[in-house]
């Protein structure tokens, strides 16, 4: 008995870098597939008729059920029945809805009656993006579970250890799926004769490697459960000590700190994530380049944040300084919006381009490294899942409206000028309430500016 209360499962390196691998495995998978299309917007305006109105509604899609409340559902199935359960059943969704997104796109799914019926209303939305569109819903009620789900697990396994470097590593993990899906989309495409349906194929088979691990990981959980039950903690969430209620979601929603969490994250990933459903379109038209190439150059955009984030994480851990790095990650991200507003139309050089691309990946590294590991720190471990979800949920709604309001934007002037603009106000909003937090930190003492190991 004293061996299983002196050493856990997570005392062991192996055993938490493991199950590290196991889950951010299955973010790099689903980021593939959240922008498998991207960078083929060109080809699936010629192959299937789309616009970029159709293609901002199928892009907001992703968020339309979180929006309606899924996320807060998924967080109490999350706190009530634990991160092995949500595991698998956010596996299961996303590979569900990487189906019904197959199908729809497909040239059986033209000849069908549903296809003819679909077609007969709201006719501006054709078909084919009306049923990937409930896909992509379906996939993104799994996919932003998982998100909140990989974050409590994290923080259940590296508790009092490197909790921010694997933080930082499993979102590094997770951006090299953009990098390289910006490369292998149009590769998979060329080899399948401009095939908008192959690259998504493949990334569905990837979701599904990665509903096995989430099964391997809940075996592996199960038992560390049986170690913290033996011990007599009660982080488990097969004790039935500090168990979750309901009411305990109004101790989160009191809480000043969550908002402004919040707030900021959906203003910092409003100006990040459907800005990637159209870079490549948007260099494609400002370099007067092919698609691939664009597509490429784009790649470059995770690549510094891959390399910053786990040493983020790394300082955070043993230094501390997170909201600090919360204002810088903001600033910076104002100056590429309105450099690419403004200053790569007038110099269109590749090169440039590439600079601020990479340049916007540093920020991408500064916010997130610092975010989500703070949140531990304003919110009790019970409800911690309800909290991430939470925050998921005020993103989501960001992220659900920002990709309409872009292709309007974009569709109606015809240029990406106002876009940016709109990118870089987020920015700006994001960056007060940076200094909002920072002050609140430094007049209550959560500690975000203090390290994450204790010495």
């Amino acid at each position: 008995m004293s061996e299983k209360v002196n050493k856990l499962m997570n005392d062991s390196f192996i055993a938490r870098w493991s199950v590290l691998i196991l889950v951010a495995a299955m973010m790099f998978f689903a980021y593939m597939f959240v922008d498998v299309m991207s960078p083929l917007k060109s080809l699936v305006e010629t192959n299937l008729g789309w616009n970029s109105g159709v293609f901002g509604k199928y892009a907001a899609s992703e968020y339309i059920l979180n929006v309606c409340g899924f996320l807060i559902i998924a967080g109490v199935i999350l706190d009530k029945l634990g991160v092995r359960f949500s595991g698998v059943l956010s596996a299961a969704l996303m590979v569900a809805g990487a189906g019904i997104k197959f199908i729809g796109i497909s040239d059986w799914f033209q000849t069908t009656a549903l296809c003819q019926w679909l077609g007969t209303w709201w006719v501006e939305m054709p078909a084919s993006a009306k049923m990937a569109s409930l896909g992509f819903m379906i996939f993104g009620c799994g996919c932003e579970m998982e998100g909140t789900n990989v974050s409590k697990i994290l923080a259940k396994w590296f508790k009092g250890k490197e909790m921010a470097l694997a933080m930082g590593l499993e979102m590094a993990i997770a951006r090299l799926g953009v990098f390289a899906v910006m490369w292998i989309a149009p590769i998979i495409s060329a080899k399948f004769d401009s095939s908008v349906i192959a690259p998504l194929g493949f990334c569905g088979a990837l979701l599904v490697i990665g509903l096995i691990n989430f099964i391997i990981f809940g075996i592996l959980d199960r038992k560390f459960d049986s170690q913290l039950q033996a011990a007599g903690l009660a982080t488990g969430e097969d004790s039935s000590e500090e168990e979750f209620h309901i009411k305990d979601l109004g101790a989160i929603f009191k809480s000043k700190m969550f908002w402004i969490v919040a707030l900021l994250c959906v203003l910092y990933y409003s100006a990040i994530f459907p800005f990637q459903r159209y870079a490549t379109n948007f260099l494609e038209e400002t370099l007067s380049i092919d698609a691939d190439i664009a597509a490429r150059l784009f790649s470059c955009f995770p690549i510094l944040a891959m390399i910053l984030t786990p040493f983020l994480g790394f300082f955070l851990d043993r230094k501390g300084k997170g909201a600090t790095m919360l204002m810088a990650g903001s600033v910076i991200m104002i100056a590429c919006h309105l450099c690419f507003a403004f200053l790569l139309p007038a110099v269109p050089s590749k090169g440039l381009a590439v600079t601020l691309i990479v340049i916007l990946g540093v920020s991408f590294s500064l916010v997130p490294a610092a975010l989500w590991p703070s949140v531990p720190k304003i919110i009790d471990e019970k409800i911690l899942g309800s909290a991430y979800c939470l925050i998921f949920w005020v993103q989501n709604i960001g992220l659900c409206f920002v990709p309409m309001l872009i292709g309007s934007l974009r569709q109606n002037t015809g240029s990406y000028l106002v876009p940016m603009i709109v990118f870089s106000c987020f920015g700006v909003l994001a960056f007060f309430l940076s200094i909002l937090l920072k002050r609140e930190d430094k007049k209550k003492g959560y500690g975000l500016e203090l390290p994450n190991i204790k010495k």
